[in-house]
C-alpha cells in the first residue's frame, strides 16, 4: 500500500460537517466520559442527532458512535460500558440485546490489497435477542442471528445464525447449549 496516494473523499459522512463537530462535542460530553448521565438523557441526545433509539435502551459508560445517524436501536437494549460502534454505514439493533462492556461494532475496514489502501464500509444488523459479550469484535456486513451468543473476546468474520454461540478467534460455533 501506498498511503500518500489514500483518497476519502468520496466518503459521504451523512451530515453536514457542522453537524458532525456539534456530535464530536455532545459526544465528548455526554458519551465518552466516566460521568454516569442517565441513559434517558443520552437516548435523547442520540434522537435529536437522527438516531432510532426505542424504550428502555441503557447506555452506559464511555460509549463512542461516531454517526449517530446511521444508528437504529430499538426497545430493551443494553450498552455496556466502553462499547465503540464505529458507523460509517447503519448499524441495527432490535430488541432485548445486550451488548457488553469494550465490544466493537466496526463498520469499516480497508482493502489492504489496493495500492490506495481503499476505504470498505458495510452495515451490521444485531438481531433479537442476541448477547455480544465482553471485548467482542464483529467486522463490517455481518449478521448476528436471532438469539445468538457472541463469546466474551471473540473475533466475528463471518454471520451468526440465530441460536448460535460462537467463540474464539476467528469465532467458530460452539456446541449448543440447552
Amino acid at each position: 500500500m501506498d498511503l500518500s496516494i489514500y483518497d476519502n473523499s468520496d466518503f459521504d459522512r451523512g451530515a453536514p460537517r457542522w453537524k458532525d463537530a456539534v456530535w464530536i462535542l455532545v459526544r465528548l460530553l455526554f458519551f465518552q466520559n466516566a460521568f454516569p448521565w442517565p441513559s434517558p438523557w443520552r437516548c435523547a441526545l442520540l434522537r435529536m442527532f437522527g438516531a432510532k433509539i426505542g424504550r428502555g435502551v441503557v447506555i452506559r459508560t464511555n460509549v463512542n458512535i461516531s454517526f449517530p445517524w446511521r444508528l437504529t436501536i430499538a426497545d430493551h437494549v443494553w450498552i455496556g460500558e466502553d462499547v465503540g460502534i464505529l458507523t460509517l454505514a447503519p448499524v441495527t439493533i432490535e430488541s432485548n440485546v445486550c451488548i457488553s462492556q469494550r465490544a466493537y461494532l466496526c463498520t469499516g475496514s480497508h482493502d489492504f490489497r489496493r495500492k490506495d489502501f481503499k476505504l470498505r464500509v458495510a452495515p451490521i444488523t444485531v438481531r433479537s435477542g442476541s448477547w455480544i459479550a465482553a471485548a467482542s469484535f464483529i467486522a463490517p456486513g455481518i449478521e448476528i442471528g436471532s438469539g445468538a451468543v457472541i463469546s466474551a473476546g471473540s473475533v466475528v468474520f463471518e454471520n451468526v445464525a440465530p441460536k448460535t454461540i460462537v467463540r474464539g478467534n476467528p469465532a467458530m460455533a460452539v456446541p449448543k447449549i440447552p
